[in-house]
């Protein structure tokens, strides 16, 4: 079987990264696509993964309607050349039209639900693969699993912490630290988004840094009363970073969600929020949301503290963490039996659900 994968996003690599390595160990091909974006290609190139880049992406909305054409022109020309059974991708608009034209099947993964998006890939997608909260995308198309992006990687049997990270960033033994996360806004999902002021960022680093040590990993540049508190290691060292820090804040909901994976403590600034983050909250405790108003940024940063000063708050989120993994699935060997078994695996999901707790 060939399968092509269309990569929008960092998070979206560490999605598919075990997938890609278990679907070669089977004997099967697989082959990337994507855009120049923050970490994207070291990303696949450090985990010995074949890739087509297609370029920047663009910023304006002129330029996005562009990207549309060119990108799905490019998608198409890959398709031609690799011939894949498969396309699979995270709501990726190039891939579902790619597919359409060369008449093969598209899955999406879906949880961010920007439904601007999903009016333009779900005509030509298959199957869309969600999350089993509660959410607006009602089709015959839409599978739910009982799992997290985030699992596709940090499930305990894809991921072992590595404690050399703390001398690599000079944390002393019982050291505190916090990893802060500051993004771009130029997704399409992000119009009309702002993000944290720029004093409410320095004013959060004070208040934090009077408990932990700071980093800070941005799409942007910092500023530069900012740059000292920069994450100094490797995009592929950020996730063994976050198994030991002692809070993830920011706007960035994958990197709270890959905490909360880890048993850390979590905040997320955004104002529409992300369904997963908000189950996190109500269901398992380990999430805090907030939107971006003035009010609410000072009201994350109180909270930050009041974590960062709660005695023996890792103790409590190792065991939240551990509810959480009972009652999710190993999301990589799911996808892993889904796509191999496809299109009989979506009547076997239809049919029966509890399928799935055979992946854990």
């Amino acid at each position: 079987m060939k399968v092509l994968i269309d990569i929008g996003h960092p998070a979206h690599v560490h999605l598919f990264i075990n997938f890609a390595h278990k679907m070669q160990n089977r004997s099967h091909q697989v082959q990337f696509t994507c855009r120049n974006r923050e970490f994207v290609l070291d990303l696949l190139e450090q985990n010995g993964l074949e890739y087509k880049s297609f370029g920047n992406n663009f910023s304006t909305p002129l330029g996005k309607i562009v990207g549309l054409f060119l990108f799905t022109w490019k998608m198409w020309r890959v398709c031609r050349r690799f011939k894949p059974d498969i396309l699979l991708s995270h709501s990726s608009m190039y891939a579902a039209f790619a597919a359409f034209l060369v008449k093969k099947p598209h899955i999406s993964f879906e949880d961010t639900f920007n439904f601007e998006q999903i009016r333009l890939y779900k005509p030509f997608t298959k199957t869309i693969l969600t999350g089993t909260y509660p959410h607006q995308l009602k089709s015959r198309k839409v599978i739910p699993y009982n799992g997290y992006h985030e699992l596709a990687y940090l499930y305990p049997l894809w991921f072992c912490p590595d404690v050399q990270v703390l001398e690599d960033l000079g944390i002393a033994e019982n050291q505190p630290y916090i990893i802060m996360r500051f993004v771009s806004w130029s997704a399409s999902h992000d119009i009309g988004h702002h993000g944290m002021t720029l004093k409410n960022k320095i004013e959060a680093v004070i208040a934090f840094s009077d408990h932990a040590k700071v980093f800070i990993s941005s799409e942007l540049p910092l500023p530069s009363e900012l740059e000292p508190y920069r994450f100094p290691l490797p995009p592929g060292l950020m996730h063994h970073a976050m198994a030991f820090a002692s809070l993830i804040f920011g706007e960035s909901a994958t990197m709270v969600s890959e905490g909360a994976m880890l048993g850390i403590p979590g905040i997320y600034l955004d104002n529409t929020g992300r369904l997963y983050t908000r189950e996190l909250q109500e269901k398992y405790g380990m999430v805090f949301n907030y939107s971006e108003s003035p009010e609410d940024q000072l009201k994350a940063i109180q909270k930050g503290v009041e974590l960062l000063t709660t005695p023996n708050i890792k103790e409590q989120w190792q065991l939240k963490r551990q509810k959480m993994l009972r009652e999710k699935i190993d999301v990589t060997a799911f996808l892993v039996w889904f796509i191999e078994n496809y299109p009989g695996s979506v009547q076997v999901m239809k049919d029966n659900p509890e399928y799935q707790w055979r992946f854990r």
